[in-house]
């Protein structure tokens, strides 16, 4: 993943992360522009629910941080959004899948402006077929991110990459909960890591032991 976005920032592209819900293209995202290098600026825009170019337009505006109201006008609007993005930027859209072919069309208006420098994360389970709604823009993506289910050495080094608690299991341990509960599903271990966190927080001499970690199980897994 950070290979993949560092090329796409050397060459200013893009960049689609796709693969089935729960995967964790988020955090994998978010891990690799953790410390984006000297010079840019790493800006990620919730995609609305049902968006229109509208509401993304105003996405993007809130997104950077820009001073003062939301403009009344598209064109000082764009105008803003355009001098923000003249210095070099990382733009993640989250939820990427969401967005219908005019929105794509404003985001790449966005890419192709003169005075921008922006480098593209589109993330989303669906993404890469969220793209194929606009070929001209899916067919200048330097780089398709599949993100699969993890396998349990993978899963050990996200999840500790993701929260120090988890560099304090033995790494048997890790194993022993992927297969018994999270399945290479990083939306699990991020479940569990909360419900860990809790319960160390809230239960006088709390272990981290598979005892404990059974009872967290049965709240993670939906009923029968």
């Amino acid at each position: 993943m950070a290979e993949a976005i560092g090329q796409a920032m050397a060459a200013e592209g893009a960049v689609c992360v796709f693969g089935d819900p729960g995967r964790g293209k988020t955090a994998a995202v978010r891990m690799a522009l953790a410390e984006p290098p000297a010079g840019w600026k790493a800006t990620w825009v919730p995609v609305p629910v049902r968006p229109s170019v509208a509401g993304m337009r105003r996405a993007v505006f809130e997104a950077l941080g820009l001073p003062g109201r939301f403009p009344h006008t598209s064109a000082l609007a764009d105008a803003a959004v355009a001098e923000a993005l003249g210095q070099a930027r990382v733009l993640v859209l989250d939820e990427a899948q969401r967005l219908p072919g005019p929105c794509l069309e404003y985001v790449q208006s966005l890419w192709d402006h003169p005075g921008t420098r922006i480098t593209l994360v589109l993330c989303g389970a669906g993404s890469e077929r969220a793209l194929a709604r606009l070929p001209q823009l899916a067919s200048r993506v330097g780089a398709w991110q599949e993100v699969p289910r993890l396998t349990g050495a993978q899963a050990a080094t996200a999840v500790t990459g993701f929260h120090p608690l988890w560099g304090t299991v033995a790494a048997a341990d890790l194993a022993w909960i992927d297969r018994s509960c999270a399945h290479g599903t990083f939306r699990t271990w991020a479940a569990l890591t909360t419900h860990l966190q809790n319960a160390l927080l809230t239960v006088a001499d709390a272990a981290v032991d598979r005892a404990l970690l059974r009872r967290l199980f049965q709240r993670i897994a939906p009923p029968q």
